[in-house]
Formats: structure tokens, C-alpha cells, sequence
């Protein structure tokens, strides 16, 4: 920090010595160039910001295109003092519209030209419309924090892009008056940072927002269209949305259901009933993995453990459910049918 005020405050001394030459000086015309230097000190900060999160590519052809700016800017100034020989003030404004404005043209055009040269195929991927190594973290897949585990793990890496308005949506969350909305946005907040601080993966703040657009699962599909991006989520919406404007997604929650231990009908398992079922007579347990069970008859069975034999497995998009009957029913009717 120490070192930041010190560059602006000397580049709002030699922003007041760049006036110091001129006949026209004044105390007012000095504090005006005092005034010039900090702000171009302060400009020139917000550049070094910027650079320390920039590819190779674009550094280097930033800093070409700076060196062709300030010789373009030297013969400008040498030809001008030339052809008019004067010292105004206007004539230094000039000056330093060109000091700043040909460096600064340079930098932009460099960059533009390494990000194309240097920086890899990323730019090609985006105009093909081929989804590149970047993902798209969503607000919910960031406060369930599952995919930090995944990141841990090594099945997810590359370069994830967390947009500002998903960090603004996140801190509204985290501010909420609301006790469990505001623990929901803090968690969020601290699963990013874990994701972070991790070897593997790159996580990247981008600045690129929709004004004309309004939801926040709206830029998202934009936003991943326009980087060539795929989008993780846990969001079912989200999910059948960017699937239908052609974006990949990586649903946290399809993930976890595909990993589940396979049950087929006719094998029997032990289970816990918790509690009543929606129809007459139901009773409804689960797995370790939160897998919902149906279990026929047993509502009388509620707190107790039992074996059950499955009779069907329902597989959707929100989640799996199995659906039961109680062994000593099952084997009940076995026994009938054995004798008659």
C-alpha cells in the first residue's frame, strides 16, 4: 500500500513539473497538473491490477503495443514542437492527450492481437461455438459446496469463471436480515474462497454483465454461449434452460444420482421407516445417500427396522425413488402360491 501512495504522489509531482515550463504558470495551473499526474498515477495502478490477472499473451502484446505508442507519442511531440514552437497550456494538454491516448491505443490493440497469437486456441473455440475447458460456477452449486469435495478430488479442474453478479448475488445472500439466508451466503462466500486456494484450479472474476438482461440464470446462458463455456449447477431450471439454448452443463445433483449403489428389483435391503407415506398405509425410509424409499404397509412399522424387497426403482431428474414391500408380506403370498 505503501508503495502505491508513493508512485501516485510522485506522478502528481511530475504531472505539476510538466507545467513548471510553461510561461503562462500559475499556482492555479500547478495544482491543475498536480491534480493530472495523481489521477494518471491512479490509472496507471488500475493497469497494474489488471495485468497481474492477464494471460502471457496479452501482456505481451500489451507491452508491444505500449513501446509502439510512446515512439509514436515522441515523434508526435518532436514534430508539434517543430512546426509550433510554443509553450501553452493548450499545447501541453496536447501533449498529454497524446502521452496517454497513443500508449494506451497500443496496449489495446497488442493485447487484442497476443490474445489471438499467444494465449492458445481459446479465442477459435468461442467463434467455433465448441465449449473450451472453462466452467461456469452458478450460485446454488456454490453455497451446496459439493463441488469443492469434487475439486478435491481431481474430476473437476481447469479454469472456472465466477462472474461479478454471481459475487453480488452471494453478498446480498450473505447480508440478508434472514438468520438462514445470510449462513447460506456465508457459506457460499467461504466454499468459493477453499476453491481458490486450490493447486488445480484457476478461478477467474469476470467483469462481463447484461444489462438488457434481467436474471441472474439468464446471463449465465449468455455469458457461457459468449466464452464458450460449460455451466455447473444443481439447478434443474437452470439446467433445462442452457440445455436448450445448446450450453453443456455438469449437474452436480445428475453426478451424484449416477454414483448411487445400483438396486434392482427382487433384492432385499434393511431399512429404517421414519415415517408415513402421502398414501394409506405407507411408510417411508431412506438410504445413507438420501435416497427416498416407499415401502407398502408399513405404516405400522414406523421406528422400527425392516426388511424390505424392492419392487420398483424410479429414476428422474430431481432424484431416484425405490419403491417397496415388506419381506414378510412378500414371502407371505410366495408360500400361498407354493400350496394352492
Amino acid at each position: 500500500m505503501a508503495r502505491r501512495i508513493s508512485f501516485v504522489l510522485l506522478s502528481a509531482l511530475a504531472g505539476m513539473a510538466l507545467f513548471l515550463r510553461s510561461e503562462e504558470a500559475s499556482g492555479q495551473i500547478l495544482v491543475t497538473g498536480f491534480v493530472i499526474g495523481a489521477v494518471t498515477g491512479g490509472l496507471i495502478l488500475l493497469v497494474e491490477y489488471g495485468l497481474q490477472r492477464a494471460s502471457f499473451g496479452i501482456v505481451v502484446g500489451g507491452t508491444a503495443g505500449l513501446a509502439i505508442g510512446l515512439v509514436l507519442t515522441g515523434l508526435v511531440e518532436w514534430v508539434g514542437s517543430a512546426i509550433f514552437d510554443v509553450e501553452t497550456f493548450l499545447f501541453h494538454i496536447g501533449g498529454l492527450a497524446f502521452l496517454l491516448g497513443l500508449p494506451y491505443l497500443g496496449i489495446m490493440l497488442g493485447s487484442k492481437f497476443g490474445m489471438e497469437k499467444l494465449s492458445g486456441p481459446v479465442t477459435h473455440v468461442e467463434h467455433a461455438g465448441v465449449t473450451s475447458n472453462n466452467k461456469i460456477l452458478d450460485t446454488s452449486v456454490i453455497i451446496d459446496g459439493r463441488v469443492a469435495d469434487l475439486c478435491e478430488t481431481g474430476f473437476l479442474e481447469g479454469t472456472f469463471l465466477v462472474p461479478q453478479f454471481i459475487l453480488h448475488e452471494l453478498q446480498h445472500i450473505a447480508d440478508s436480515s434472514d438468520g438462514l439466508k445470510r449462513a447460506r451466503g456465508r457459506r457460499g462466500l467461504d466454499v468459493l474462497n477453499k476453491i481458490q486456494k486450490m493447486v488445480d484450479i484457476d478461478v477467474r472474476i469476470v467483469d462481463d454483465d447484461f444489462p438488457n438482461v434481467k436474471e441472474v440464470d439468464a446471463k449465465i446462458v449468455v455469458l457461457a454461449k459468449k466464452v464458450g463455456a460449460k455451466v455447473i449447477t444443481n439447478d434443474l431450471n437452470l439446467n433445462k434452460v442452457a440445455e436448450l439454448q445448446g450450453v453443456r452443463v455438469l449437474n452436480i445433483n445428475e453426478l451424484c444420482n449416477a454414483l448411487r449403489p445400483v438396486v434392482l428389483p427382487g433384492e432385499t435391503i434393511r431399512v429404517f421407516v421414519l415415517k408415513e407415506g402421502k398414501e394409506a398405509g405407507q411408510g417411508v425410509a431412506y438410504l445413507d445417500d438420501g435416497t427416498m424409499i416407499v415401502v407398502d404397509n408399513a405404516k405400522r412399522c414406523i421406528g422400527r427396522n425392516v426388511d424390505v424387497v424392492v419392487t420398483s426403482v424410479l429414476q428422474t431428474t430431481a432424484g431416484r425413488m425405490i419403491f417397496t414391500r415388506l419381506k414378510e408380506e412378500t414371502e407371505k403370498e410366495e408360500s400361498q402360491v407354493a400350496r394352492g
